[in-house]
């Protein structure tokens, strides 16, 4: 089969302002690992320091930063394969979720994730923790003071008809209500002082519930602290991007990803539409990466390693690549095989997330899809190519001046780290069924 570059029209409603200060929140996808994939509910603190302890040896030199732990941290019982309706939560006197020390024990005696978060800290990383939208229903059913609320108790703020479909834990917060800002204010002061450098905020971005998500956005501000704001669960709608760039560091435009390829495939879909709407700080976000060992005590599937091929597992690292999104690797670390460690600590690649810019859907024809994105140089562009159909090897030919480069360009392979010579015109990519080859051209003489 013969590609040939049509360029694919895309509606394109925001145009990415000039690059922001590298000393910014999230100036650069956050790229860290995540407990879900892997553990579900029911990760414990030996856990999370063994993951953030082969990021430290094994990744931290390669930009990867963040370990978060995702929902129920404060369920002393969590069970494995999803949750449990009514569980009681570890949480203080002003309502306040708090780790479950029976899982992790640094946390004994009010001190929370403080100790967890200095150790995570000390190996030169960052420290993220989940929370969902509202208050915890227990805290209304004592109807707790709300810390600092001047005499505001659970019972004022809580909207109990503003429920999540899928957790029983809590209520919404009505903002409307005197009190309601001091609920979000306190929890970020409690999660500031921990050291948490990182919240990933759920039931709360589909869809988008903007009067608290601009509440958690206020009281980050008020902190002082640096701290990542994520938002789930997807997909976002594209009506609220203005809002969402505003408001948060990263929003699911996807529900949550597994591994199958109907979703990688769907994917591609998703991230088309989110073409351009990436900027420094505010990121679209495709979802945790399930590769390597996953589902150990997941809520989807039985303990193994990724069930996508090696050439899927190229695929999903490449378009989430060209596409400048987060990357959080959903497998448990120390688990990795060579394989799993290169897909992750391969420089050239990673600083296509890192350090391109514009990343979009390209063109497309039949099972090809291509997709570009400026490089750091002004006569540099990064090229992905992928085969998204289930026969091949297809040809899929990319035009220099299709890319308004010059006629005469050099090409790097970016998994192989090689150089592949200088061409003029163009090139053309075989790749075979769910494939991708993720490509640097520059000009000539420019190298």
């Amino acid at each position: 089969m013969r590609f040939s570059i049509v360029r694919f029209a895309l509606l394109v409603i925001w145009m990415p302002p000039a690059w922001a200060a590298a000393d910014a929140v999230a100036a650069t996808p956050p790229m860290g690992w995540n407990s879900w994939d892997c553990y579900g509910t029911t990760v414990t603190e030996a856990e999370v320091k063994a993951n953030a302890g082969y990021m430290a040896r094994n990744l931290k030199q390669h930009g990867w930063q963040y370990v978060v732990i995702d929902i129920q941290w404060s369920e002393p019982n969590a069970q494995a394969h999803g949750y449990r309706p009514g569980a009681q939560l570890s949480m203080d006197a002003y309502g306040r979720l708090m780790p479950a020390v029976n899982r992790f024990p640094s946390s004994a005696d009010g001190r929370g994730f403080r100790p967890l978060a200095d150790y995570i800290h000390g190996l030169g990383l960052r420290f993220g923790i989940h929370i969902m939208r509202g208050i915890p229903r227990q805290a209304v059913q004592a109807n707790l003071p709300v810390f600092g609320g001047s005499h505001v108790r659970a019972g004022d703020i809580a909207d109990t008809a503003s429920i999540c479909p899928w957790n029983t834990d809590m209520y919404g917060v009505d903002l409307s209500r005197p009190g309601a800002q001091d609920y979000y204010d306190s929890i970020l002061q409690l999660y500031a002082g921990w050291g948490v450098d990182y919240i990933k905020a759920d039931d709360i971005a589909r869809p988008a519930h903007r009067a608290e998500i601009a509440a958690l956005h206020r009281a980050i501000g008020k902190t002082g602290r640096p701290i990542v704001l994520s938002l789930s669960p997807g997909p976002a709608m594209i009506k609220d991007v203005a809002f969402l760039q505003e408001n948060a560091n990263m929003w699911r435009i996807s529900d949550d990803f597994w591994d199958d390829w109907k979703a990688l495939r769907l994917n591609f879909i998703l991230m088309s539409i989110w073409s351009g709407m990436a900027r420094p700080s505010a990121w679209p976000d495709a979802d945790m990466l399930p590769l390597g060992r996953i589902g150990i005590r997941a809520e989807r599937g039985e303990n193994r390693m990724t069930r996508f091929t090696r050439d899927e597992q190229r695929t999903l690292i490449s378009l989430w690549s060209i596409a400048q999104a987060p990357l959080m690797f959903g497998g448990d670390l120390p688990s990795n095989d060579d394989f799993t460690l290169s897909l992750i600590g391969n420089d050239e690649v990673l600083a296509v997330d890192q350090h391109g810019a514009h990343g979009g859907a390209f063109a497309e024809g039949g099972d090809s899809v291509v997709w570009t994105a400026d490089g750091p140089g002004a006569a540099e562009k990064y090229a992905a190519v992928f085969n998204v159909g289930e026969a091949g090897p297809i040809d899929i030919r990319l035009e220099w001046a299709a890319l308004k480069l010059p006629e005469k360009c050099s090409l790097r392979d970016l998994w192989e780290r090689k150089d592949l010579g200088t061409f003029p015109g163009g090139y053309t990519f075989r790749v075979g069924p769910h494939g991708s080859g993720l490509y640097k051209v520059t000009a000539a003489g420019r190298e």
